[in-house]
């Protein structure tokens, strides 16, 4: 029988009903238990099994083998088995992303963040270059919102983890902002939670870039769009535009000939007056409390930060230990490594060094002194000295007046 015989078992093991949902898949746990420490055996096992069903024709029993990979994946790390098997896994991801249901390629897609998450380096480029192309050609058809959002935030994390040369995140992030301006080519409008998303995943980039993918036209041209975003109706469209916006100026414009500079301190200003009104906002654009409080105490920092360099500090537990960051940059990385991880984002920054490699900050993280942040808040502020005392000139002659609205992305980077 051979392998044939062995995927067939994987099959019948993991049930055939093309009406299953991926929940679905926890009954199956019963059969196919993941096991830790003494049981390691048998979790090799059932993984072995799992992607043995990924080789089957019917798409159900894909998807079932791709669950319970993600959920073992997420559970622990995976190592050795992903050094025995990583050409394997990559191929048979791409395979479910290239001729896959939307839910299998939200699977995959998924599948292939934690692969990049648990091999080396090497292999974690490697599987960049494998996977932009596929991933890029799978945006370009259907419109599922699911299916492209698990997409781009796989891009985003594969991107993060393996491009520590900075050469592919120019133009993920290009693939991305077609996404952020509603530039792809779609007659369908994009959802709320697609646009939210992309705008995360390309912060998420840039955040890891050092502003490197920049130039001050992209500079610019990002600021001004992510300031058009801040009136959007949607209040995660404006939270997420409005982390971009930190991002960018923490990163701060490269190089601005004369001719931009009088139009840069305008779009400044009208930010800083965005700003300060979605701090203080009274409600009306959303009922939910919650939220509400969120996105005040989001605008509110970064209005402070505006104002005086001051970036907000937070702090979570990690084991034993306190991750602590400090930075915009530092914040943006840990939500969206929180969101893609779940519950298990403290497990794989205990175990993961190849994820705790690419941060940006480390567990117990030694602060700058009183006097360093002293400093640093001291040129960050004279910095942005005009801009704030045109603001209050303007507010003193008329509380109703606006900035003109900025252009949206006419151009190609």
């Amino acid at each position: 029988m051979g392998k044939r015989g062995s995927r067939r078992k994987s099959a019948e093991s993991l049930g055939t009903n093309d009406d299953d949902s991926v929940s679905s898949s926890s009954a199956d746990m019963s059969k196919l238990t993941l096991a830790s420490g003494t049981e390691a055996v048998q979790q090799d096992s059932s993984l072995d099994s799992w992607l043995e069903a990924l080789f089957e024709k019917r798409g159900s029993t894909r998807e079932k083998a791709l669950s319970l990979i993600i959920e073992a994946f997420t559970k622990n790390l995976q190592h050795q088995f992903v050094e025995n098997n990583f050409d394997t896994l990559l191929h048979r991801y791409l395979h479910s992303i290239k001729r896959g249901s939307a839910k299998e390629i939200c699977l995959a897609a998924r599948a292939i963040g934690l692969l990049a998450m648990t091999t080396n380096e090497d292999k974690a480029h490697e599987l960049l270059e494998e996977s932009l192309c596929p991933l890029s050609e799978a945006l370009k058809s259907g419109s599922e919102t699911s299916k492209i959002s698990h997409i781009i935030e796989c891009l985003a994390v594969i991107t993060f983890i393996s491009d520590n040369d900075g050469e592919e995140s120019e133009g993920v992030m290009q693939i991305i902002w077609e996404f952020i301006c509603q530039k792809t080519g779609s007659k369908s409008k994009l959802s709320p939670a697609v646009i939210t998303t992309a705008i995360s995943s390309w912060s998420f980039i840039l955040s890891n870039a050092n502003g490197c993918c920049l130039n001050s036209k992209n500079w610019q041209e990002a600021v001004s769009h992510f300031s058009t975003l801040l009136e959007k109706d949607d209040r995660s469209v404006r939270n997420a535009a409005g982390e971009a916006l930190a991002i960018l100026f923490e990163t701060g414009c490269p190089k601005i000939k004369k001719d931009s500079a009088d139009a840069i301190q305008q779009l400044e200003r009208k930010i800083l007056y965005q700003v300060e009104d979605l701090s203080i906002e009274a409600g009306g654009r959303g009922s939910n409390k919650e939220d509400l409080g969120s996105q005040r105490n989001l605008f509110r920092d970064l209005l402070k930060f505006l104002r005086d360099g001051s970036c907000p500090e937070t702090s979570m537990k990690i084991g034993g230990d306190l991750l602590n960051t400090d930075t915009w940059s530092e914040s943006i990385q840990l939500n969206l490594l929180k969101h893609f991880l779940g519950e298990r984002f403290s497990k794989h920054m205990q175990e993961n060094e190849l994820l705790r490699s690419q941060f940006k900050f480390t567990l117990m993280k030694k602060h700058m002194s009183s006097g360093e942040k002293k400093l640093q808040k001291s040129q960050f502020a004279s910095s942005h000295k005009k801009m704030t005392r045109a603001l209050k000139k303007e507010r003193k002659w008329s509380q109703l007046e606006k900035s003109g609205h900025f252009a949206a992305c006419d151009s190609e980077w």
